[in-house]
């Protein structure tokens, strides 16, 4: 049992390794002359909107760039601050939704709407509290182009202040980069080891359309890994790939706002009750057991953990974080178990930005 346990963490440190050398980096900037539409929901992101689209003014080599904004029943001054900021730019078109189609969520209903007052040979979805590089656009599309894939997510930069943010965001990165083995998983996809972050996501409308669009993911909450494995589904191709250079988000500024995201959310992450306890089991593994043994004097307990330390070394080096954390990785775990029970316990009862979710 030691060693078969020893050996589980070997192999994660070994799946880490190769995707840390692997993993897909869009590198090349040069101009895109396709049309390029990035479709935009806003709801209360008066914090955040205004660098969001200064980041999107100042993208190079996208001559022909058009984004739609899409405002979903703001109630702050979202939209005003979105008009004043694109007044003079046209490529910005702002459109105001009437709120969620009946049985469809909010988001994903905003991103409908979006592309059906679109029209462009690409399709970019962006949260507004991602702030882009200026050669973000073209280089996501020409990884695409140069790659032949139907879609690829740039995972951007997860940025933390608070130490709450230092702990627990940069699990996000580390949860694919120590599980999935991407080159496969773009080789020979499939449902299980579909990886993407809605946050910065580039697909051709083509693939989209066949799909019909975002009618496949209408009543997900996590509708980005969805969408992924909606286009899989269809025989389309895609993977994550390293976007920390390219765009950079910073998701919550405290533990109370990481407690309702992801309270919205992880209920859904992992198919149900059974794949929910097969995730904690997982965490519980790589990140509790072993200081449980390192306190039972059990040498076994310092091999796995030094294995998930470096799987968060190199998840940390590519991802951008604070690599420091990476020696907390057992109570970065704990959080994370807490915040899953957190989100089974309250599901259907989260209020984010004014909805029940």
């Amino acid at each position: 049992m030691e060693l078969f346990y020893f050996g589980f963490s070997y192999v994660l440190l070994l799946i880490s390794i190769v995707n840390y050398f692997l993993i897909r980096t869009p590198w090349n900037s040069e101009v895109v002359e396709n049309t390029i539409s990035v479709l935009l929901p806003v709801r209360n992101e008066e914090k955040r909107i205004s660098d969001c689209i200064s980041g999107l003014k100042a993208q190079v080599n996208v001559p022909q760039l058009h984004v739609v904004i899409i405002n979903d029943q703001s109630t702050d001054s979202t939209e005003r601050i979105a008009i004043q900021e694109t007044a003079e730019d046209g490529r910005f078109k702002i459109f105001n939704s009437e709120g969620p189609r009946e049985n469809w969520l909010g988001k994903v209903s905003a991103l409908q709407y979006g592309l059906e007052n679109s029209d462009s040979e690409y399709v970019i979805t962006l949260d507004a509290d991602v702030i882009l590089s200026p050669y973000a656009i073209a280089s996501a599309i020409n990884l695409l182009k140069d790659s032949k894939l139907d879609f690829t997510s740039p995972y951007p930069r997860q940025a933390a202040v608070t130490i709450s943010e230092k702990l627990v965001q940069p699990l996000l990165h580390w949860s694919w980069m120590t599980t999935v083995i991407l080159r496969l998983a773009e080789k020979f996809p499939h449902r299980s080891t579909a990886v993407a972050n809605g946050q910065f996501f580039a697909v051709r409308r083509e693939a989209l359309e066949v799909i019909n669009g975002f009618e496949s993911v209408q009543t997900k909450i996590l509708d980005d890994v969805e969408i992924a494995r909606s286009l899989i589904s269809a025989k389309f191709r895609g993977v994550v790939s390293e976007g920390s250079s390219l765009a950079t988000t910073r998701m919550y500024e405290n533990f109370s706002e990481i407690k309702q995201g992801y309270g919205k959310s992880l209920h859904k992450a992992f198919g149900g009750i059974f794949g929910t306890v097969a995730a904690i089991s997982f965490i519980f593994l790589t990140g509790v057991l072993p200081v449980i043994l390192i306190a039972l004097g059990s040498p076994l307990g310092w091999l796995v953990y030094a294995c998930i330390v470096f799987t968060r070394l190199m998840s940390d080096a590519r991802g951008q974080s604070d690599s420091m954390y990476s020696l907390l990785h057992p109570i970065s775990s704990a959080l994370l178990i807490y915040l899953i029970i957190y989100s089974w316990r309250n599901r259907g009862n989260i209020q984010w930005k004014g909805r029940t979710v």
